[in-house]
């Protein structure tokens, strides 16, 4: 959709300086990416882990940009008649910026955003299930993919740009979506991509040391900060009362808050687990008492379900939904690639799972142990171009929980499939787990099913939702489901 607005009614409310120019000019577009540069936009220079786009000023400058937002000073002619505005950060001022550019179509829409370390993939899908089946139009935004009605965008980031964020909640407006259920990851918030936003809801599942590093958070207290962010621009805030840091996550906050879990203090607590292994399908029930009763089951496994579960209930109780269309849809959800069973036989469970790194990879298989398993096998890879410490520690978890392990090919990259594999096998080899090696990923699926024994929970770890397979650049089409459906049918393997 093609708009022009005036550069002053982008920059209303904005704390900014006139550096030269005017602000009486007509805006035809908001670039952040200078390779998009055209004649009569407004570019914001932003400072990335990589690149600054300070750096192309002078560009947008000769490509008749109708004026550039900046936080640093930079050299222009001196007879260009554009535009330049002085704030001290310019990620933030591009958050408001879009928004206004877009006529704030958050304003317009019921906004629930999800953070936490794990959990909010699942939660998002949960929600739009049970809001769906009970009349509303949902949009999504999340890791695997954007949805806006009947097109399906796939995702760059957990959470997009800010610009793109306001550009999806347009067009779901255009399509006559009410409800937005987003992935709010910590990054994003530690960069204002959410800034300009007035949740309705935000919802905390919980926190691990995840996500730490040279170009991600500095230590566990900065993500944690960045995490609770969340709770000083939303209305209502729904908690995890289990998790440890849930009073260092709302510290702070300014918003009302309810609680879920599995503790006597939560406002919605689960009750009577109860873990289901039969015919091949894993699942769990429970009941729920506080702000919401009844008896729920959700045909995904373990105890990290319950949880999913119950945050899914104590958002959408808001929406005065029937509690029969609430656990309609939690019996019928199916999330791509996060504890997705594929029932291909009554004797054993299989699923496949994103889990990729160790503490992820952890937390599932120490999950699938409860349910009592004939043998617990863990086919897996690891990515290539990443650090190596992943792949002794993936080693080194699934030799000591699994009972068998199936060592094989993810997504290599520039690395040599055999190299990733025995960096991973000396991991193994720190236990007395028994494995396997088999680079080929079919292969390495069609071992599992034919040697699988009954009562047996296989797992499939580290591609989940993806795909396709990288190497060398070049990614490959490559989807587990469609390897386990062609290895069926080759195999001859009836139930």
């Amino acid at each position: 959709m093609e708009r022009i607005r005036d550069l002053g009614s982008l920059l209303k409310g904005l704390d900014y300086k006139l550096l030269r120019g005017s602000v009486d000019k007509k805006i035809s577009e908001v670039v952040y990416d200078s390779r998009k540069l055209k004649e009569g936009c407004l570019f914001i220079c932003i400072k990335g882990a990589n690149f600054d786009g300070h750096s192309k000023a002078l560009e947008a400058c000769e490509k008749k940009a109708a004026a550039i937002v900046v936080e640093d000073e930079v050299e222009l002619p001196k007879d260009s008649d554009i535009t330049v505005i002085a704030l001290k950060d310019t990620r933030l001022a591009m958050a408001y910026i879009s928004a206004a550019f877009h006529d704030h179509p958050a304003k317009k829409l019921k906004v629930i955003g999800i953070t936490g370390t794990k959990g909010k993939t699942t939660t998002t899908y949960l929600v739009k299930n049970i809001l769906e089946l009970a009349g509303y139009k949902v949009g999504l935004i999340g890791t695997i993919e954007i949805i806006i009605g009947d097109e399906h965008i796939h995702a760059q980031n957990t959470t997009p740009e800010s610009y793109v964020i306001q550009e999806y909640f347009e067009r779901m407006l255009e399509e006559g979506i009410e409800v937005v259920v987003m992935e709010v990851s910590s990054q994003a918030l530690m960069l204002k991509r959410t800034a300009a936003i007035d949740f309705d809801m935000g919802i905390f599942t919980n926190i691990e040391a995840d996500h730490i590093g040279p170009n991600e958070h500095k230590d566990f207290d900065d993500y944690l900060k960045c995490k609770s962010l969340l709770f000083k621009q939303c209305k209502l805030g729904i908690v995890n009362k289990d998790d440890r840091h849930v009073e260092d996550i709302l510290k702070g906050h300014s918003c009302q808050v309810e609680s879920f879990g599995m503790s006597e203090g939560a406002d919605l607590r689960a009750e009577n687990i109860r873990l289901i292994n039969e015919k091949g399908t894993l699942g769990v029930e429970f009941d729920t008492r506080g702000l919401c009763e009844l008896h729920a089951y959700t045909d995904t496994p373990g105890k990290f379900s319950v949880y999913n579960a119950l945050c899914a209930i104590a958002i959408c109780r808001h929406f005065n939904i029937d509690n029969e269309d609430i656990l309609m849809a939690l019996k019928n959800a199916r999330v791509k690639g996060r504890a997705e069973m594929v029932k291909i036989s009554k004797k054993f469970a299989l699923m496949i799972d994103y889990a990729h790194n160790a503490m992820a990879l952890e937390s599932l298989l120490s999950s699938l142990k409860e349910y009592s398993p004939k043998r617990l096998v863990c086919l897996f890879g690891c990515g290539g171009n990443r650090a190596k410490s992943r792949r002794y520690e993936m080693g080194e978890v699934s030799g000591r929980l699994s009972d068998f392990t199936v060592i094989s090919s993810d997504n290599p990259r520039f690395e040599e499939p055999l190299d990733i594999i025995r960096d991973i096998e000396e991991g193994i080899l720190k236990t007395k787990g028994e494995y396997i090696k088999i680079p080929d990923r079919k292969e390495a699926i069609k071992y599992v099913i034919e040697n699988a024994k009954e009562g047996d929970v296989i797992v499939l770890a580290g591609k989940g939702h993806e795909d396709y397979q990288e190497i060398k650049g070049v990614k490959y089409p490559m989807d587990e489901r469609l390897l386990i459906s062609e290895v069926c049918k080759e195999i001859n393997y009836i139930q």
